[in-house]
């Protein structure tokens, strides 16, 4: 893309003095790696690819279904079906064709998450279990990585950066996962559409000004409650 058409398609955050060329330059050169094309993974994608993050990696193995559409708004009704990778790169390069896309269509599990995590600069996470949560976590502090974390429930969400510059993680507030028993998820409470586009777009927002270089809050772990419209942090 030529000097020109980068300014003008990239203007609007170019403009913002703490962004400028420079900033940019840093957002096109990044390397970001997306766990989950679901809830959270939807308005995360989304963003960045209009960002102009370079290269773009999807991790997820399943497949579109109709009851996802309430919140997952990279896909419609016409990929109902087929893998959520293929219709995220889809709607990544009609969004921005500048992106590089890699779609991973695996599990992440204790087997493959070293070698796929040790290939990007910033992961966010937007799994929707426990399990994948601690095991991304951990791997991002044994290899070093930040860690953009967000979680999703009814009206409730929370929000974390966790292992930035020797920053705290998530065993730090939550040693330990829950028991079987105890999980509560979406399939079972729901979820309304519109939060985890709140969730993911802070989760994108956090992403963009690492890559920046801008401060974010650390060992803070950010409570949104939608039900009553209240937003808490909690240090830890």
């Amino acid at each position: 893309m030529q000097q020109e058409d980068i300014f003008k398609r990239y203007s609007r955050q170019i403009f913002i003095d703490e962004i400028g060329l420079e900033g940019q330059r840093k957002i096109m050169a990044s390397k970001v790696l997306v766990i989950g094309a679901g809830g959270l993974g939807s308005p995360v994608i989304q963003y960045l690819a209009a960002a102009g993050v370079g290269t773009i990696g999807i991790a997820d193995f399943d497949y579109v279904e109709l009851h996802n559409l309430n919140r997952q708004i990279i896909h419609n009704e016409n990929e109902v079906g087929i893998l959520k990778i293929k219709s995220a790169e889809k709607f990544v390069k009609s969004l921005n064709h500048q992106v590089k896309v890699i779609g991973i269509e695996q599990k992440i599990e204790a087997f493959n998450v070293l070698e796929i995590l040790s290939q990007y600069d910033i992961i966010v996470d937007g799994s929707d279990n426990f399990t994948t949560r601690y095991l991304v976590n951990d791997t991002c502090v044994a290899l070093g990585k930040t860690l953009i974390y967000g979680s999703i429930l009814g009206f409730s969400g929370q929000v974390a950066v966790f292992n930035h510059k020797g920053s705290k993680n998530l065993r730090d507030i939550f040693p330990e996962p829950p028991f079987d028993e105890e999980i509560l998820d979406c399939d079972s409470l729901g979820v309304l559409g519109a939060l985890p586009g709140i969730v993911g777009s802070m989760m994108a927002l956090q992403t963009l000004k690492i890559i920046t270089d801008l401060p974010v809050n650390l060992n803070q772990l950010t409570l949104i409650d939608t039900l009553s419209w209240r937003f808490q942090t909690l240090d830890f």
